[in-house]
Parts: structure tokens; C-alpha cells; sequence
């Protein structure tokens, strides 16, 4: 159950993420609240179903990042340096197509500046990110079960000779 759930909360980050990077009418203040807000009660569906174990809010970080990218400040050299220490989980270039999207929503918002885009780039160019903007929303995790070992000894297996397994023998 937790493999599972796990899965459905990579494939809901990734899907959100997407699109996310691929819309400019979502890249906003607002949005961001919203994915936050929708994200915190992920988080406790999975604590009131006992899951926080299970790997699927890790999966979540990304999207939760790139909500907290979008409700941050973005002027100052210190709203930069904020924003590459608390976005490790997204790339260089999903973080800067997050700040090139993003759409003020009214009047007192301002649009991101090339200059503080350049800004958030020369602080993260020494990261080694893979080069790809866009999750992959089909990637599966590896399954695993669990070894349960069985309280029947070998030796006391009776093999039928009806099975034609001679080959087998008792040591």
C-alpha cells in the first residue's frame, strides 16, 4: 500500500509540476497559495491513514518548492540567495522557467526582472542538474516484497512422487 501510494503522489507532483512549467496563467502568487494549501491536506490524508513512512510526501517536494518559489519575494539579492538555498529540489532551468512564467495577479505585484532571473542563474550555476525541464510523469519506482520467511523446515516437505521431481533430493 505505501509502494502504491508513493507512486500516485510522484505521478500527482509531476503531472502538477508540468504543468506548472507550461502555463504562464498558473505561474502566479495565487497559485501558489492554492498548491500549498491543496498540498498540506495531502499531508494529512496521509498522517490520518498512517503513511508519512511510506515515501509519498518526499515525492511531493518539488511541487512544494516550486509553490513556495512563487509566493516568495523576488527583488533583492537576499530573495535570490533565499530562493537557491530553499529550491534544491528543482533544476536550475525549472527554476528559472518558474521565474520567466510567473504573472502578477494585480496591481502590487511586479513582473520578475531579467536581472534578478540572471541573478538566481549566476548563484546556481555551479549545481550539476540534469538537463531536463519537464518530470518524467510515467517513471516507476522499483517494487519491493517484503521476505516473510515460512515456519515449515525443508525437511519435512513431503514431495509427491506423482510430480515427477527426482532430480530433488533431500540432503
Amino acid at each position: 500500500i505505501q509502494q502504491v501510494f508513493k507512486q500516485l503522489f510522484y505521478m500527482i507532483n509531476a503531472v502538477a509540476l508540468n504543468n506548472l512549467l507550461l502555463r504562464k496563467d498558473v505561474c502566479s502568487w495565487s497559485t501558489g497559495m492554492q498548491l500549498r494549501f491543496n498540498i498540506s491536506q495531502l499531508e494529512e490524508w496521509l498522517r490520518g491513514k498512517n503513511l508519512q513512512q511510506s515515501g509519498a510526501l518526499q515525492t511531493l517536494e518539488p511541487l512544494i518548492q516550486a509553490a513556495q518559489l512563487l509566493q516568495l519575494k523576488k527583488k533583492t539579492a537576499e530573495d535570490a540567495e533565499a530562493i537557491c538555498s530553499l529550491c534544491t529540489a528543482l533544476t536550475t532551468q525549472q527554476i528559472v522557467k518558474i521565474l520567466n512564467l510567473y504573472t502578477p495577479v494585480n496591481e502590487f505585484e511586479e513582473r520578475v526582472t531579467v536581472a534578478f532571473i540572471r541573478d538566481i542563474q549566476t548563484h546556481l550555476q555551479e549545481r550539476n542538474d540534469p538537463p531536463q525541464l519537464l518530470l518524467d510523469f510515467k517513471h516507476m519506482f522499483p517494487v519491493s516484497f517484503p521476505f516473510n520467511p515460512s515456519s515449515i523446515t525443508m525437511d519435512t516437505i513431503h514431495i509427491p512422487a506423482s510430480l515427477n521431481l527426482e532430480f530433488l533430493n533431500k540432503v
